[in-house]
């Protein structure tokens, strides 16, 4: 018998730490132990009931067979409508592919436009599956540290910086996962210069753009002069509408891509699931007063979470305008001991804030920055606050 070999390109993936950690902490929960989780990147909250029940009606009118692979036309028309609502960019059917959740999205995007040997330009900190998908296409990751007087907000001096004479391609993720940053316009028009210039593709992330905070102006590269024509933006129902079960993205690009990707999607998982379409149509087109008043809890709990934890000896995090996560910054503890445990990395502070504090938060590392953390605010304020009291405890106050 032949032995199986893995491929160099599975061989070469990692997994997510995000996703493992979280796993691990949900273990520890299984098992009784005193556990805050703060890694999970998912509301909190119930799905809207008007979504819940256009689920079930979708169910009793039978709507449980295949779909078109790429979506059904009536989901693409609503994303449509949505998009134009959100970025005022007006796309027809043609150009939007609906998938199994943006990662999916992404995956797409990266496997019609990253060819082997192409320099893909990724801000740093990234989503932790950015560069494993860019690597998974035969793709060279090209990271972009970000100006740490920026705290997290990309400006094209950074990407000038990195540009090299195989760069193809960026990523952009704005509000950004881990950071919480939002590219105000301004410097995303300087960006969309900048892309236009050397004749680079966009992949924008828009996961995150209806929670913003603190009056942040939200807008898509897709938008500026010039750059319709060279960018894909991914989106989802997950995050705004507290969905991510549901596993429902989408991208709108030019149509020679999305024509790839629909190609791809349809020789590898078909269409996402038909109950799950019916019920992001509800989404996209029903009552948007959930997602405002979702806002809002998050935006409370930010604040309070912000103000608890600057006031932790040795951690500092800026003000993040949105997602529902902070970036804390934890070089202080590098090379210190906290209860006869040293410290010389972000992994060895979630350890030991899980171990000997009982809270879940998710290194850096995973993130492309060794002496930080990720806290996510999306949880209850009770939580919230037994977490900083145990962190508070355990390192002490500042």
């Amino acid at each position: 018998m032949v032995p199986l070999k893995i491929t160099e390109r599975l061989a070469r993936l990692s997994p997510s730490p995000t996703m493992a950690i979280d796993a691990k902490v949900k273990r520890l929960l299984q098992e009784g132990k005193d556990v805050v989780n703060l890694t999970a990147g998912e509301p909190d909250f119930d799905t809207p009931e008007a979504i819940r029940n256009a689920a079930v009606a979708a169910m009793e009118h039978g709507e449980t067979r295949y779909t078109p692979a790429g979506g059904t036309a009536q989901l693409k028309r609503a994303v449509a409508a949505r998009l134009e609502a959100d970025t005022g960019i007006a796309y027809a059917p043609e150009e939007i592919l609906v998938s199994v959740g943006a990662k999916h999205s992404l995956y797409n995007a990266m496997m019609a436009l990253v060819a082997p040997g192409d320099g893909v330009l990724v801000p740093v900190p990234y989503w932790v599956t950015y560069p494993e998908q860019v690597r998974l296409a035969d793709g060279v990751v090209e990271p972009v540290p970000i100006a740490p007087e920026r705290r997290g907000v990309l400006a094209v001096e950074d990407l000038a910086a990195k540009v090299s004479e195989s760069t193809r391609g960026l990523i952009l993720n704005s509000p950004c996962n881990p950071s919480g940053a939002v590219i105000e316009p301004d410097g995303l028009a300087a960006i969309a210069e900048f892309v236009v210039d050397h004749d680079l593709w966009v992949i924008s992330d828009e996961i995150y753009g209806r929670l913003i905070y603190e009056d942040t102006a939200q807008r898509s590269i897709a938008a500026f002069p010039g750059l319709r024509e060279r960018t894909i933006v991914v989106n989802g129902v997950s995050k705004a509408y507290a969905m991510t079960g549901w596993r429902i993205g989408y991208a709108a690009g030019p149509r020679p891509v999305i024509t790839a990707m629909a190609n791809l999607q349809s020789q590898s998982t078909s269409n996402p699931t038909s109950i799950a379409q019916a019920a992001a149509v509800e989404a996209l087109t029903g009552d948007q007063a959930p997602v405002e008043a979702m806002r809002r809890h998050f935006d409370e709990r930010r604040r309070y979470t912000l103000g608890r934890l600057n006031r932790i000896r040795g951690l500092v995090a800026p003000s993040p305008r949105g997602a529902f996560y902070l970036w804390v910054d934890m070089h202080a503890w590098i090379g210190q001991e906290i209860r006869g445990r040293l410290v010389t990395h972000s992994d060895d502070l979630a350890f030991v804030l899980l171990e000997e504090a009982g809270v879940g938060v998710v290194p850096g590392s995973g993130f492309g920055v060794d002496d930080h953390f990720r806290i996510s605010y999306a949880t209850s304020n009770d939580l919230l606050a037994d977490a900083m009291d145990r962190l508070e405890r355990l390192l002490g106050s500042q």
